[in-house]
């Protein structure tokens, strides 16, 4: 059912059982722009020591002070479905769940919305985002949205893509949805390459923001991938709508949403370190990085690499031509926007944050750093004090 590195792992508290889980993940984050050092080096004269570490981040925290509980169960971390395997068929559907932005064992943590409107298929468990979409250019897809679980009408809209009218999943200008009880399925040619986002469009200011979007990859005919590649979703949230959705009481009007939990592949900082539920990349020196950006929120974020500078090579499913790429280490992506970028991985091997600039968005509630933070290790510092304290503010046993 998989195929790239986005599906979970197994616990495994070894340095190769962290790589195995994180295989199947991929991406990592340290704690902003003043996070510690990791160097490889024995005795290097300004190592930061692991006791200190833990002092510069001792007040990571969430901010949800609703105290709305519900008995929904829990998302599972994303998993990829290969739809050449599926000759381009699949059936989805929407379930209600509770949704872990910071787990209990991590610091600042436990820190959850109590309720999220997951996407799920008959093989997969429910997540947020939902699964990452894969084929290749030229499949014939059908995607048959089966309705029979939730009570509320749900649409399956996807950018970049040409479809015919009716299978444009907007029921504003088709009339159609999908009602609760019934299915449809819609019928989309895999027609454009390129990497793209699917979201519910009924009542979209609310249905995309209780978490019903995902990524759809379109691979061009010879697709060559990178030493690593990963997709990551960025999305800012305000926990008043899924804590007013699960019945508290709670106030809140999208005229006046004010986001307060940033995420990367729906998980805060630090629980985006843990290579199971969160999404660390791995990478070895001279390896060719490439990953994918979708936003899925309703803010712009400007994704930020620490000491490695990265040229962008797709844009919305287009690609950008050579001589119009040039070095960068900050790049605006605006909301549905979805950017491609690549770089080398031939820094000094370390621990690398790669994060959202607005530092507020690299926040729990009041608390710094947090948030949308997610970043890169190399697998030769995998052994120092410093990897071993990111991991245990993740909540892994290294």
């Amino acid at each position: 059912m998989t195929r790239d590195d986005d599906d979970a792992g197994r616990r495994m508290a070894s340095r190769r059982g962290f790589i195995s889980a994180t295989a199947a993940l991929g991406t990592v984050g340290l704690a902003g722009c003043g996070a510690p050092r990791a160097d490889a080096g024995e005795g290097a004269e300004n190592a930061v020591s692991s006791e200190a570490a833990q002092e510069q981040v001792s007040a990571w925290s969430g901010s949800d002070s609703t105290a709305v509980e519900t008995d929904h169960p829990y998302t599972s971390p994303r998993t990829t479905i290969d739809l050449d395997e599926r000759d381009g068929a699949l059936t989805v559907s929407t379930t209600p769940c509770r949704h872990r932005l910071l787990g209990e064992e991590t610091k600042g943590g436990p820190w959850e919305l109590p309720e999220v409107w997951a996407w799920q298929t008959p093989d997969t468990d429910p997540s947020v985002p939902g699964p990452l979409l894969r084929v290749t250019e030229g499949t014939e897809l059908e995607i048959t949205y089966d309705n029979s679980e939730h009570n509320r009408p749900h649409t399956f809209h996807v950018h970049g893509l040409s479809k015919d009218w009716m299978d444009d999943g907007v029921p504003t200008t088709t009339g159609q949805q999908v009602a609760p009880g019934e299915e449809y399925t819609y019928e989309i040619d895999a027609n454009q390459p390129g990497t793209h986002l699917y979201h519910c469009h009924y009542q979209t200011q609310n249905h995309l923001d209780m978490g019903m979007y995902g990524i759809l990859r379109v691979d061009p005919e010879g697709y060559e991938p990178a030493d690593k590649e990963v997709f990551r979703t960025i999305k800012d949230w305000d926990s008043r709508l899924s804590a007013s959705t699960a019945g508290g009481d709670v106030e809140f009007s999208h005229r006046d949403r004010t986001p307060d939990v940033f995420t990367v592949d729906g998980r805060c900082a630090p629980y985006t370190f843990h290579p199971e539920e969160g999404s660390p990349l791995i990478v070895e020196e001279g390896d060719q990085v490439r990953i994918h950006f979708v936003n899925a929120g309703y803010e712009s974020h400007a994704m930020h690499t620490h000491n490695h500078g990265f040229t962008v090579v797709e844009k919305d499913g287009g690609v950008i031509p050579e001589a119009a790429r040039h070095r960068e280490d900050v790049i605006p992506i605006a909301p549905a926007e979805r950017k491609t970028i690549e770089f080398t991985a031939s820094a000094d091997p370390g621990v690398y944050a790669l994060h959202c600039h607005k530092v507020n968005h690299a926040m729990n509630g009041e608390t710094y750093p947090g948030g949308m933070i997610g970043g890169m290790v190399y697998e030769s510092v995998m052994d120092t004090e410093q990897f071993a304290s990111v991991m245990d503010m993740a909540g892994y046993e290294a």
